[in-house]
């Protein structure tokens, strides 16, 4: 009997995982499954707050890099693998950016990553390191 529930454990956790992220970027909590498909990446991006980039890291870049920078933070944490970076570019080569999460981890109901974005500004670059937490409308909420 404590085979069978050891069993059962391994294949629960096994079948949460992906190697592409979380589940692929689609949860069982996902505002798709509950049909709020309305709700674009670009809102759910917004939904953020400021992310990393409302920090200090991103203070120079204009209104638009920031939306840039918001967006390829949303991608990364929903659907980036962990390790890689999703970078993102701003109005001209010289303001550029990189996120790049760490491996999902659940914390209670709600999945998390740990990530970190990389801002480059005229060749000067700063980091900022964070964690982010998914919340059941598909959106992140970043804790700094």
């Amino acid at each position: 009997m404590k085979l069978w529930a050891t069993l059962i454990a391994a294949l629960l956790v096994l079948s949460g995982c992906n190697s592409t992220g979380l589940g692929g970027g689609r949860l069982a909590g996902d505002g798709m499954a509950r049909g709020d498909s309305n709700r674009t990446a670009t809102d759910r991006a917004a939904a953020m707050g400021g992310g990393l980039i409302g920090g200090t890291v991103g203070k120079d870049l204009s209104d638009g890099e920031r939306r840039r920078a918001l967006a390829a933070e949303y991608r990364a944490l929903e659907y980036g693998q962990s390790g890689q970076a999703t970078d993102w570019k701003g109005s001209g080569d010289a303001r550029t950016g990189s996120v790049v999460p760490a491996q999902p981890y659940r914390v209670g109901s709600q999945d998390c990553r740990q990530y970190t974005h990389t801002v480059t500004i005229d060749g000067a670059s700063q980091t900022a390191r964070g964690t982010a937490c998914r919340n059941p409308d598909g959106s992140w909420t970043t804790l700094t």
